[in-house]
């Protein structure tokens, strides 16, 4: 076994006994992550508020012509903090990429859909602001991992929280979901209930039901084996509706990953889990190309 995978399974322990909310697996993957492609500006607040800032990676030779990713993380609406994922933008910036990675208030300070206008500022921001870091506004994409892909949905589905901010969803060029909620109610989560208003939950709050001809192409990835978020509800149906409105989207499953090792195989030490990196860099670089319903790796 090569001193790589060694390092990688060590860092998946980790992952697997912390939970990615825990500051010790994250720390582990910034600190064995390599930044030597990347520059990075911290702490740029897009609105008002400790909770409304960002953090921008850009590729060292990015000319103004480079894509750009706002990200999202999860942690149940409750919980996360943009510098633990300074991995993320690390990973994407090394493939070309200007990445944001941006905060957003969290319950209980507030609860939807107050976090979706503060995603929305945060995508206004980029959009405006693009230029300035090295990145092409026209060539914007939303991504984000759990929650933060069902942040990232609503803002690609559901136009209302991009025309608070004077834009539209037609002005992404895609998104990308990896292991989000995009249906599911009723809510059995104790956790998510009270920052959905259980059990006055809205039918609007669901990313499913935004679904129209208009939405961007998509690019969905989960874990095949995904024992918090329901896989074959949420990314599989979400995909079913897409392609019934003649929407492009990719839906790729792994089999060597979790919930939360979905999003760490972005990081150097855990991409012998999944391609993951590769397929999101793939998707921004030259669209959806193939459905691939699995990638099974030896």
């Amino acid at each position: 076994m090569s001193a790589f995978k060694v390092v990688g399974i060590a860092v998946a322990a980790l992952v697997l006994l912390g939970g990615l909310a825990a500051c010790s697996p994250l720390t582990a993957l910034n600190a064995l992550s390599p930044g030597g492609a990347s520059e990075v500006t911290a702490d740029i607040a897009y609105g008002d508020g400790a909770r409304r800032k960002l953090d921008v990676y850009r590729p060292k030779d990015a000319r103004g012509a480079a894509p750009v990713v706002v990200f999202f993380y999860g942690g149940n609406w409750v919980d996360g903090d943009r510098r633990d994922y300074a991995f993320v933008g690390r990973a994407l910036a090394s493939r070309g990429i200007v990445t944001v990675v941006a905060d957003y208030r969290l319950y209980p300070e507030v609860s939807y859909p107050d976090f979706l206008k503060d995603v929305a500022q945060a995508v206004a921001w980029a959009k405006r602001e693009a230029g300035r870091h090295g990145g092409d506004p026209k060539r914007l994409y939303v991504m984000g991992h759990s929650s933060g892909a069902y942040n990232a949905a609503m803002i690609a589905l559901d136009p209302r929280w991009l025309a608070a901010q004077g834009m539209a969803p037609s002005e992404l060029r895609g998104w990308i979901g990896l292991a989000g909620p995009y249906d599911f109610l009723p809510i059995e989560n104790p956790t998510t209930k009270p920052v959905f208003h259980f059990p006055d939950t809205p039918r609007e709050s669901q990313p499913i039901h935004h679904v129209t001809a208009g939405a961007p192409p998509a690019l969905l990835i989960a874990a095949r084996s995904d024992k918090l978020v329901d896989p074959a509800r949420n990314t599989g149906h979400l995909a079913a509706a897409l392609r019934a409105h003649n929407v492009p989207v990719q839906e790729i499953y792994y089999d060597k990953v979790s919930h939360t090792t979905l999003v760490a195989s972005i990081a150097a030490p855990m991409r012998w889990l999944a391609p993951t990196l590769d397929d999101v860099a793939a998707f921004i670089n030259t669209g959806v190309k193939s459905d691939i319903r699995t990638r099974a790796l030896p």
